[in-house]
């Protein structure tokens, strides 16, 4: 069994902006935890070959998908498919959520206009 605390992973900035601590990296996916202070939006991205699903855990804001925006809050999940523009924008409580991805994250996977 692998077993991982979110209280002993690292924290690092994606190439969108966030802040991630993650807790696994398999070949076949990826699981991190991120966050936004409040305010703070990632840079408008997509992954040409990675599928994301954001799990909001704490706070929220307005995330956009292709061009359809929402208020997104606690126990929200939303499902962002390869190639799809994304972008979150946390609100006054700021967001926190994890992000699972498969394959897994890759700043190599990472587009921006």
């Amino acid at each position: 069994m692998q077993l991982r605390s979110l209280t002993a992973a690292t924290p690092f900035t994606t190439k969108d902006g966030s802040t991630i601590r993650e807790l696994h990296h398999t070949a076949a996916q990826s699981l991190a935890e991120a966050s936004l202070e409040a305010g703070q939006g990632t840079q408008r991205h997509y992954h040409a070959r990675t599928e994301e699903i954001y799990l909001l855990t704490a706070g929220g804001g307005v995330l956009e998908v292709d061009g359809e925006s929402r208020e997104v809050g606690a126990g929200d999940a939303v499902l962002i498919p390869p190639g799809a523009w994304h972008e979150l924008v946390a609100g006054a409580d700021g967001a926190r959520l994890l992000c699972m991805c498969a394959p897994p994250y890759s700043h190599d996977d990472t587009f921006f206009d």
